[in-house]
């Protein structure tokens, strides 16, 4: 129980996804295309912040930090807001107010547009951290529905690890977390967004890997060795194997040519296969460790630098080291200061006159947090 004029802050952790498979399997009769994708959430990720707005505030409100992103009514956190409103007043009949206004700040480092599913998983912490703030529920068919009706891979961000997702993304089946050490991966990202929609529209048009089925039947294993336990190093060995199965490679090298150039760089720089994450542009590999990851992050930036690598975009790549994370425990993460610490899902209670939390959720916690 909270006294009066106690403000409740719920505090979310928005992980950034990896594709290890992405398969093209058909066409829907709806227009989208059906997908067999096996994905990973990582310890990069965004946070949120929620509480109640001000009184008299006249609807939701977003600030964003750490990237240029708009605050507009058209971010993904604001409309995930808005849907989850609307859903909690229709599960609630003869209830006369609606949920009241909600005030989020968003630290953003997921890149925008860069098939890490960074607006994605905001939606997804947004559902959780406001129907928290509203002490309201919404039955998990129904929480799924409306994630699917904010964007293809935000059913995803629900399993909270490791997932089969097929349909066009909507239909998500949770996977064991790898045995043992999870391994490290290191990013590389253009500063060259690449919408979803342009890379499908491509693929329609025949911009299509010349393997066939390759990617379905990697993506088919892949998910039948995790579901019987599959261990961090055994993912790294069919390293190779992974980085061919994105049925939408060859549609982003469509819009981006110069891809192709850059990944056939990063692997001549770092001697391992080199993936694409989603949609692009983002390009992946593998690593036993994270200290590994981090010297291989190293090198990349310096090549950079340099003008060793093939510059896409406005000025050198996103480039970060970090770690596939599992359900448990939370994963560590690195925030904008350089610093790393865990984000747990929390929901705080600011007493009038008590001790404040960390605004990053590391350190000193109010007398009165309750973990959720």
């Amino acid at each position: 129980m909270t006294t009066a004029g106690a403000r409740i802050h719920v505090v979310r952790f928005a992980p950034a996804k990896l594709n290890l498979t992405l398969a093209v399997v058909g066409r829907r009769e709806d227009g989208y295309h059906a997908l067999h994708c096996v994905m990973v959430p990582l310890s990069l990720g965004d946070a949120l912040t929620v509480s109640a707005a001000p009184a008299g505030a006249a609807g939701d409100s977003l600030r964003v930090t750490g990237l240029a992103l708009s605050s507009g009514p058209d971010n993904l956190v604001l409309r995930a807001i808005a849907a989850t409103r609307a859903r909690v007043a229709a599960a609630r009949p003869g209830v006369p107010a609606a949920p009241p206004p909600l005030l989020v700040r968003l630290a953003k480092r997921v890149p925008v547009a860069a098939g890490l599913g960074g607006g994605s998983s905001d939606a997804a912490a947004t559902i959780d951290a406001a129907l928290s703030a509203w002490a309201a529920a919404l039955d998990p068919e129904a929480t799924v529905t409306l994630a699917a009706s904010l964007g293809s891979d935000v059913p995803f961000f629900l399993a909270g690890g490791a997932a089969l997702v097929t349909g066009r993304g909507e239909c998500v089946e949770a996977l064991p977390d790898l045995v043992g050490e999870p391994p490290a991966v290191l990013l590389v990202s253009p500063r060259l967004p690449l919408a979803t929609s342009a890379a499908f529209e491509e693929y329609a048009a025949g911009a299509r890997s010349l393997a066939g089925a390759h990617a379905g039947e990697v993506s088919e294993r892949l998910a039948a060795q995790m579901r019987t336990g599959m261990t961090g190093a055994d993912l790294i060995e069919r390293a190779e194997d992974l980085a061919a199965a994105n049925d939408l490679r060859r549609a982003s090298l469509a819009i981006a040519p110069g891809l192709a150039e850059l990944a056939a760089a990063l692997q001549n720089l770092t001697g391992r296969p080199v993936g694409q994450s989603g949609s692009g542009p983002t390009l992946w590999s593998l690593y036993p460790t994270l200290g590994e990851a981090n010297r291989a992050a190293r090198a990349v930036r310096l090549a950079a630098a340099k003008g060793m690598l093939p510059r896409l975009g406005r000025g050198e790549p996103f480039v970060a080291a970090t770690v596939i994370a599992g359900r448990r425990p939370r994963p560590a993460v690195e925030f904008g200061d350089g610093t790393m610490g865990t984000i747990r899902p929390r929901t705080v209670h600011n007493e009038p006159g008590g001790r404040r939390n960390d605004p990053k959720g590391r350190a000193a916690e109010p007398r009165d947090t309750k973990g959720e």
